[in-house]
Protein backbone atom coordinates (compact mmCIF):
# COMPACT_ATOMS: atom_id res chain seq x y z
CA UNK A 1 0.00 0.00 0.00
CA UNK A 2 1.50 3.69 -0.97
CA UNK A 3 0.50 6.55 1.33
CA UNK A 4 0.57 9.64 0.43
CA UNK A 5 0.67 12.49 2.71
CA UNK A 6 -1.08 16.07 1.72
CA UNK A 7 0.41 18.87 3.38
CA UNK A 8 -0.74 22.26 2.71
CA UNK A 9 0.57 25.42 4.01
CA UNK A 10 -2.90 27.35 3.69
CA UNK A 11 -4.10 25.03 6.73
CA UNK A 12 -2.78 25.02 10.34
CA UNK A 13 0.27 22.57 10.37
CA UNK A 14 -0.11 19.57 12.98
CA UNK A 15 0.07 20.21 16.55
CA UNK A 16 1.52 16.40 17.21
CA UNK A 17 2.20 13.39 15.38
CA UNK A 18 -0.37 13.27 12.70
CA UNK A 19 -0.53 14.13 8.81
CA UNK A 20 -3.13 16.78 7.76
CA UNK A 21 -4.42 14.66 5.47
CA UNK A 22 -3.58 11.34 3.85
CA UNK A 23 -4.25 10.02 0.55
CA UNK A 24 -3.92 5.79 -0.64
CA UNK A 25 -4.51 3.85 -3.44
CA UNK A 26 -5.55 1.07 -1.34
CA UNK A 27 -7.89 -2.15 -2.59
CA UNK A 28 -9.10 -2.84 0.76
CA UNK A 29 -9.90 -0.79 3.66
CA UNK A 30 -9.95 -1.98 7.29
CA UNK A 31 -11.92 -0.32 9.85
CA UNK A 32 -10.57 -1.04 13.50
CA UNK A 33 -12.95 -0.78 16.48
CA UNK A 34 -12.16 1.66 19.71
CA UNK A 35 -9.54 0.13 21.60
CA UNK A 36 -9.24 0.79 25.32
CA UNK A 37 -6.63 -0.35 28.22
CA UNK A 38 -8.54 -3.83 28.51
CA UNK A 39 -5.88 -6.56 29.23
CA UNK A 40 -7.03 -9.14 26.84
CA UNK A 41 -5.48 -11.76 29.82
CA UNK A 42 -8.18 -10.65 32.09
CA UNK A 43 -10.65 -9.08 30.32
CA UNK A 44 -10.54 -6.03 32.66
CA UNK A 45 -8.73 -2.33 32.50
CA UNK A 46 -5.81 -1.93 33.77
CA UNK A 47 -5.59 0.79 36.73
CA UNK A 48 -2.08 1.06 37.41
CA UNK A 49 -2.00 4.64 35.57
CA UNK A 50 -3.42 6.78 32.41
CA UNK A 51 -0.15 5.93 30.53
CA UNK A 52 -0.98 2.46 31.11
CA UNK A 53 -4.13 2.42 29.64
CA UNK A 54 -2.79 4.20 26.93
CA UNK A 55 0.10 1.79 26.35
CA UNK A 56 -2.69 -1.21 26.62
CA UNK A 57 -5.26 0.49 24.49
CA UNK A 58 -2.11 0.77 21.85
CA UNK A 59 -0.98 -2.78 22.10
CA UNK A 60 -4.60 -4.15 21.57
CA UNK A 61 -4.93 -1.97 18.60
CA UNK A 62 -1.96 -3.27 17.24
CA UNK A 63 -2.82 -7.00 17.78
CA UNK A 64 -5.95 -6.25 15.60
CA UNK A 65 -4.07 -4.76 12.92
CA UNK A 66 -1.94 -7.66 12.81
CA UNK A 67 -4.81 -9.97 12.93
CA UNK A 68 -5.94 -8.09 9.51
CA UNK A 69 -2.64 -9.24 8.22
CA UNK A 70 -1.52 -5.42 7.95
CA UNK A 71 0.66 -3.17 10.18
CA UNK A 72 0.93 -0.16 11.84
CA UNK A 73 2.45 1.42 8.59
CA UNK A 74 -1.48 0.78 7.17
CA UNK A 75 -2.78 3.45 9.44
CA UNK A 76 -4.26 6.07 7.71
CA UNK A 77 -6.86 7.40 9.98
CA UNK A 78 -6.82 7.69 14.19
CA UNK A 79 -8.81 8.94 16.58
CA UNK A 80 -8.63 9.25 20.06
CA UNK A 81 -11.09 9.99 22.72
CA UNK A 82 -9.68 11.51 25.93
CA UNK A 83 -11.86 12.12 28.91
CA UNK A 84 -9.71 14.58 30.36
CA UNK A 85 -8.22 17.03 27.39
CA UNK A 86 -4.87 18.02 30.01
CA UNK A 87 -3.36 14.86 29.00
CA UNK A 88 -3.19 15.37 25.52
CA UNK A 89 0.61 16.00 25.53
CA UNK A 90 1.05 12.62 27.22
CA UNK A 91 -0.89 10.99 24.04
CA UNK A 92 0.63 12.64 21.45
CA UNK A 93 4.29 11.64 23.24
CA UNK A 94 3.11 8.05 23.14
CA UNK A 95 1.81 8.06 19.89
CA UNK A 96 4.79 9.25 18.41
CA UNK A 97 6.68 6.35 20.23
CA UNK A 98 3.89 3.50 18.87
CA UNK A 99 2.70 5.18 15.42
CA UNK A 100 6.09 4.97 12.47
CA UNK A 101 5.99 8.56 10.40
CA UNK A 102 4.49 9.44 8.05
CA UNK A 103 2.14 9.83 10.36
CA UNK A 104 -1.41 9.26 9.47
CA UNK A 105 -4.24 11.47 9.62
CA UNK A 106 -5.78 12.02 13.57
CA UNK A 107 -8.34 13.25 15.10
CA UNK A 108 -8.88 14.06 18.93
CA UNK A 109 -12.03 14.36 20.58
CA UNK A 110 -12.59 14.27 24.68
CA UNK A 111 -15.42 12.29 25.59
CA UNK A 112 -17.49 12.47 28.88
CA UNK A 113 -16.87 8.70 29.64
CA UNK A 114 -15.43 5.61 27.80
CA UNK A 115 -16.62 1.94 28.52
CA UNK A 116 -15.79 0.25 31.69
CA UNK A 117 -14.45 4.10 33.22
CA UNK A 118 -11.58 3.98 30.86
CA UNK A 119 -9.74 7.33 30.79
CA UNK A 120 -8.75 6.84 26.49
CA UNK A 121 -9.90 4.89 23.46
CA UNK A 122 -8.34 4.59 20.25
CA UNK A 123 -9.73 3.34 17.14
CA UNK A 124 -8.77 3.55 13.24
CA UNK A 125 -8.61 3.21 9.60
CA UNK A 126 -6.34 0.61 7.56
CA UNK A 127 -5.96 1.10 3.89
CA UNK A 128 -4.15 -1.91 2.58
Amino acid sequence: MSKKIIHTSAAPAAVGPYSQAVSTGATRTVFLSGQIGLSPATGELVKESFEAQVKQAFENMKAVIEAADANLNDIVKLTLYLTDLNKFSTVNEMMASVIPEPFPARSTVQVSGLPKGAAFEVEAILAL
